[in-house]
C-alpha cells in the first residue's frame, strides 16, 4: 500500500510527473522536508483508493525537479477521476480546517476529534464540514434548451441555471426558485439527473432537466449577462468536461 500526499499551496496543488509524460500524485515522503507544512498533516479516509492519504498546505512554492504545481481544476485534464475527485475533498477539509480554528460557541481552539470533524477543548461543541449544497437545471422546450452566460463566469462559455439552496427549501423548491428569479420562466417535469462534489471551495451540484412551461424569458441583470434558447446543430462555447453542466449538456446531445 501506497502513501499519497496530495500538497497545496495558494490553490494549487503539485503532481509527479511520470516518465511516460502523464501525472499522478506524489508519493514520497521526503517531500515534507523540503516543503514544510503548515499545520500538522491530515489524514484522509475515502474510499476512491486503496492507498492511505495524507493531505497539507504549504508555504513554499518550490519545485522539486519532476514535480509541478498546477490548479486544482486543470488538474482534472492530468489525474484519474479518483484522484481529481480524492484531491477535491482534500481541499475541502483544508479550507474548512483553516476556517475553523477556534470554537464559535466559546472562542477556544478547536482539535480534530475524527478525521471529518472537530472538537472544542473547553465546551466539548463539535462540528463538521458543512457543503454548500446547489441546483443547475438544464430546460428543453422541444429541440431546444435554455443555456445562460453568468456575470462570474471566467470565459465566454454558456452554461446552465444555477444556484444555491436555500435555508428551508427542497431540492426541487430550489430549482422552480432559481429559474423564475433569474429567467422569469416556470418549469414543469422536473427530473434528478445526477450530483457531482464542487469542491470551489466546499459545494455539491445536483443535477436536473426540466421542461418550459410558460413565461418569456426575462434575464435577471445582475447574475446573468446573457441567455438564449439553443438547438444541437447552432451551440455556444459550452462548460468544460469536468463539470456537471457539462455532464448534463453533452446528456442531451446524446454524448454521454
Amino acid at each position: 500500500m501506497k502513501t499519497l500526499y496530495f500538497i497545496f499551496h495558494q490553490g494549487n496543488i503539485l503532481l509527479r510527473l511520470l516518465p511516460d509524460n502523464t501525472y499522478t500524485i506524489p508519493t514520497d515522503c521526503s517531500l515534507l522536508q523540503s516543503l514544510v507544512p503548515t499545520d500538522s498533516p491530515l489524514h484522509v479516509e475515502t474510499s476512491l483508493t486503496d492507498n492511505q492519504v495524507y493531505t497539507f498546505e504549504t508555504d513554499s512554492d518550490t519545485q522539486p525537479e519532476g514535480y509541478c504545481w498546477t490548479g486544482l481544476r486543470p488538474s482534472y485534464y492530468h489525474l484519474t477521476p479518483h484522484l481529481y475527485q480524492t484531491a477535491g475533498k482534500c481541499e475541502e477539509l483544508l479550507h474548512w480546517s483553516r476556517n475553523n480554528r477556534y470554537c464559535g460557541a466559546c472562542g477556544h481552539p478547536m482539535h480534530f476529534h475524527t478525521a471529518i470533524s472537530k472538537k472544542c477543548e473547553h465546551c466539548g461543541k463539535e462540528i463538521w464540514p458543512s457543503p454548500a449544497p446547489a441546483i443547475i437545471v438544464l430546460i428543453h422546450r422541444g429541440e431546444e434548451v435554455l443555456l445562460v452566460h453568468a456575470r462570474n463566469f471566467r470565459s465566454n462559455f454558456f452554461g446552465l441555471v444555477a444556484g444555491f439552496v436555500e435555508t428551508g427549501e427542497s431540492l426541487e423548491e430550489a430549482v422552480v426558485r432559481e429559474v423564475r428569479e433569474e429567467t422569469g420562466l416556470s418549469i414543469t417535469n422536473l427530473r434528478y439527473f445526477s450530483s457531482q462534489p464542487w469542491p470551489y471551495p466546499c459545494g455539491i451540484m445536483i443535477g436536473f432537466h426540466a421542461d418550459y412551461e410558460s413565461g418569456t424569458l426575462k434575464l435577471q441583470d445582475e447574475e446573468l449577462e446573457a441567455g438564449a434558447w439553443f438547438t444541437k446543430d447552432h451551440l455556444p462555447t459550452i462548460p468544460e468536461k469536468l463539470s456537471i453542466a457539462r455532464r448534463l449538456i453533452d446528456a442531451w446531445l446524446g454524448e454521454d
